[in-house]
Formats: structure tokens, C-alpha cells, sequence
């Protein structure tokens, strides 16, 4: 249920939030209105990060781990959380020696170590101590919460914090998606429940202690990944567009509108089809185009992923690029997509 609310809600937000973008962009001139598009884009980039977390909690977002050296993540947020944090509460990093790469989503590795940071600051309103500590775990045989790990090599990253801490019958239910104990418009109560879902995902575990008055410790645990860390792959610049040719097979009448408009706007020559059969018609009468912009998850009896296949086999050269609100078991099979793609 949570996967296609979310799924849902990206293709609205796709819509809504490319339209923002476009008006922020065209209004460079007109102050008031360009103020209510960028308050519009907002709203939309709050929603797209909600539709994230309930991803994360489902645990059918798209993940790509790779291997992470997390003492090295752990410090590069070291000046943003201080920031977080406040001059308030004391912020102490430690790791320990010779730490074990892990197999993990880099980038959700640091939402889920901010969040829980976030959650520590808030739970000490008149300052105290954060310690995030790093250490390598190997499981012999059962482990952490009666045997939620598969024996091998783990990291684990523990966020100890000074604060309130939570009474038992608040311990108990903390994971649960929007449960919170904080006031109305203050949490979405979805902090937790991401890590969770994170962390199951990637094939570790979380736990959570805490003490009424003493603090609250966080445990996620980490697969570890021989090998040394690859590098963070570098971000694009924006292109200005081009005029290759398109074909753009989406079945939401909105979603395929708008990308269509976006295209255009940017150059290319795009032709539209409603799904998978009418993109590989198009395909087969031989009509010119460099690349394949498809959905994955449309009606009938071929998806985005098989269409793609087809291409590459009709026109080696074509580019292909894969786009969705969710993610099925048909493209991502042990949370994350196979590589190259």
C-alpha cells in the first residue's frame, strides 16, 4: 500500500514540480509571481521528500550500493551537522582502527545518519552530548536481535545521544511509520521507519536502547564489502539539450505531456507512444531516434525493461534511459538494479 501511494504521488509531484521549475525560470522578471512558483516548488520538493521516505519504508526504493568507507562519510558530515546540531550539544566522532569497508547506499547512508542525528537534537532541548561511534562486527552464526544477521562481516555505526530518552511503551513502537511524540506539524514520524526500512534493505539491521532521562542509542548495523571505497561518481553539469530525436513511451497522460513539453523546450524532436507495444511499433517501422525515454511499470504484457531489451537488440546504438515512480520485482531484484543499469 505505502509503494503505490508513493508511486502515485511521483507522478503527480513529477508533474507539478517540473511545472514549478519551468515557471521559476520564466519569471525572472515578475517578482510576485515568480515568488508563488518557487513557494509552489518547494511544497513539491517537501512532498517528493515524504514520497522518499515512505519508499525507504517499504523498502522499495532504488538503491545503489557500493563500497563505502564509512569513517570517511561519517567525517565529511562532521561540519553540516554541527550546523545541525547547534552550539548546544557537543558533537564526538570515533572510529575505530583499521574500520571494514561497507556495501551501502552512500547517499542514504547519510539521510538515515541525519536523521537520527536530528532526532537526537530534538530530544535534547537544552543541550548535551551526541557520540557517533564506528566499529567492525563479525557474526559467526545468529547476532544482533535474535539472530537478524546472516553470519559474516558487518560496520556498525552507533548514535548515542544524552537526551530525554523514551519511556518503554514509546521504545516499542518507535519504527512504526507515523508514530511520533512530537506535536502536530512538527514530524512526520517517518525518521525511524526510513532508517528501518533502509537498513533491511540493504541486508543489515537496526536497534534502538534508551533510559527515560539517561539518552537513546541508536545501532545500525552495516554489511561489510572487501575491497577498497570507489569513488563517488561525479554530478553532471546541466546541458543546455540538443536536437536528437526521442522516443518517449509513457502511459500517464500528465507525466508524458510535461516530459514531452520539458524536451521540446530544451530542443529535441520527441515522439510520443501510450505504452511498451505502441514504443516498440514505432521501433519497427523504423523510425529514427537516439533515445529510448521510457516508464517502467505501463499496462499490458510488456513493461519499460523488456521494451529496452528489444531495442538494444533492434538498434544497438540507441541510448536508453528508464524512468519510475516505483519499483517492482521485475527491474530491481535484492533492492538494487543490476549493474549498468
Amino acid at each position: 500500500l505505502t509503494g503505490g501511494v508513493a508511486h502515485d504521488f511521483n507522478n503527480l509531484l513529477t508533474v507539478i514540480l517540473g511545472s514549478s521549475e519551468t515557471l521559476v525560470e520564466s519569471l525572472g522578471g515578475d517578482e510576485e509571481l515568480r515568488g508563488l512558483a518557487e513557494m509552489t516548488m518547494t511544497a513539491a520538493e517537501r512532498g517528493a521528500a515524504l514520497t522518499s521516505q515512505l519508499l525507504a519504508f517499504s523498502r522499495r526504493q532504488t538503491l545503489e550500493p557500493r563500497v563505502v568507507e564509512v569513517g570517511a562519510v561519517l567525517g565529511g558530515l562532521a561540519s553540516m551537522l554541527g550546523r545541525t546540531l547547534g552550539a548546544h550539544i557537543a558533537l564526538h566522532l570515533s572510529s575505530a582502527p583499521e574500520l571494514w569497508p561497507a556495501l551501502i547506499d552512500q547517499s542514504q547512508l547519510e539521510n538515515a545518519v541525519l536523521n537520527l542525528c536530528i532526532n537526537a537534537r530534538d530530544a535534547m532541548p537544552a543541550g548535551g552530548s551526541l557520540v557517533i561511534a564506528s566499529s567492525n562486527l563479525e557474526v559467526a552464526g545468529g547476532g544482533p536481535a535474535d539472530g537478524e544477521l546472516s553470519p559474516g562481516r558487518y560496520v556498525v555505526i552507533e548514535v548515542v545521544d544524552s537526551g530525554t530518552g523514551m519511556a518503554p511503551e514509546v521504545l516499542g513502537r518507535a519504527f512504526e511509520p507515523f508514530f511520533t511524540t512530537k506535536e502536530v506539524g512538527q514530524g512526520s514520524g517517518l525518521g525511524l521507519s526510513m532508517v528501518y526500512g533502509f537498513m533491511k534493505q540493504s541486508g543489515g539491521h537496526v536497534e534502538l536502547a534508551s533510559t527515560p532521562g539517561r539518552g537513546t542509542t541508536v545501532r545500525m548495523v552495516l554489511k561489510a564489502a572487501a575491497g577498497a571505497a570507489a569513488p563517488a561518481p561525479a554530478r553532471p553539469a546541466r546541458e543546455a539539450g540538443g536536437a536528437e530525436r526521442v522516443l518517449l513511451v509513457e502511459d500517464d497522460a500528465m507525466v508524458r505531456t510535461h516530459v514531452a513539453a520539458m524536451l521540446r523546450g530544451l530542443g529535441y524532436t520527441v515522439t510520443l507512444a501510450n505504452n511498451a507495444a505502441e514504443g516498440l511499433a514505432r521501433l519497427e517501422a523504423g523510425e529514427p531516434f537516439e533515445l529510448l525515454l521510457s516508464d517502467v511499470v505501463m499496462p499490458g504484457a510488456m513493461n519499460g525493461l523488456q521494451l529496452a531489451v528489444r531495442a538494444r537488440q533492434m538498434r544497438p546504438a540507441i541510448g536508453l534511459l528508464l524512468t519510475s515512480g516505483y519499483t517492482e520485482n521485475a527491474i530491481q531484484q535484492h533492492g538494487s538494479l543490476e549493474p549498468g543499469m
